[in-house]
């Protein structure tokens, strides 16, 4: 047995242990739903450690991510579903069969007939799991401004698109009028569903564009992040409580803010 396998082993025990009878009692009591926030939560956790190129945390959490596959992968197995050997050789299958061109017939193919060969692929699976619309497997637990682009991506295979980035351009015009419109009548809810409305437009700008909304988004707050916390320390080595701010010194100190990040 490799290192590896035996390691697997071991924690699929340690699993089995921990939602035993005599086991932990908050392991026994969780369900598929009660986990499935920490399991989003872990995967976020993944991607802002390759994000902080910190290494050595993301040992950790890609560690604290298999442990949630193997925790909902026993709950399956309890049920009688599917067990952890059956999640692996599912994955495996999966792969062989949208990579043809390394397992099959091989065949040398540059990366746009590579797409076309997956989506291909996809789609054939998703027919053959009774899943016959062009969206039926969106994950809603998706980020919202990441899910807007890729419903907008699948709508667009099937013909439903905007015809360039101009043309989405004046459905924003058209968005923000109406948000406008939402706003003069005095509706919370009518405005945040035109609010809803205008975002979506625009993560679907973003994607004709070229633009992962998602990824621009995190990049606009991490500058905002960075920018705050120099007007705090500003602030603070001057003495300056931030309550008391005036909106002139704020705009001072996020001028500054801004002045520094430009030049890093």
């Amino acid at each position: 047995m490799s290192k590896a396998a035996s390691e697997l082993d071991a924690l699929l025990a340690l699993m089995r242990a921990l939602r035993a009878p005599d086991g932990c009692p908050w392991d026994r009591e969780q369900t598929f739903a009660t986990i499935a926030p920490f399991t989003i939560e872990e995967a976020y956790e993944v991607a802002d450690a390759i994000g902080r190129a910190d290494m050595d945390r993301l040992r950790d959490e890609l560690g604290d991510l298999l442990f949630q596959v193997v925790f909902h992968a026993r709950m399956a197995e309890e049920a009688g579903r599917f067990d952890f050997a059956d999640v692996a050789r599912g994955i495996c299958d999966k792969l062989v069969r949208r990579h043809p061109h390394v397992f099959a017939e091989r065949k040398d193919l540059d990366l746009a007939q590579l797409h076309v060969t997956w989506e291909a692929q996809k789609a054939r699976e998703r027919a053959a799991a009774g899943q016959h619309g062009a969206l039926s497997d969106v994950p809603r637990a998706l980020p919202a401004l990441a899910r807007a682009a890729k419903l907008g991506r699948r709508a667009g295979r099937v013909g439903f698109d905007w015809v360039n980035a101009a043309g989405v351009r004046v459905k924003i015009d058209e968005e923000l009028a109406e948000v406008e419109a939402a706003l003069a009548g005095g509706k919370a809810q009518e405005v945040a569903a035109e609010i809803g409305d205008l975002l979506f437009s625009v993560a679907n700008w973003a994607r004709h564009l070229g633009v992962d909304p998602e990824n621009a988004l995190q990049g606009a707050a991490l500058k905002f992040e960075r920018r705050f916390e120099h007007m705090e320390q500003s602030a603070q080595q001057q003495k300056m409580p931030l309550n008391e701010l005036t909106a002139v010194q704020w705009e001072t100190l996020w001028q500054a803010a801004k002045s520094l990040s430009d030049k890093h």
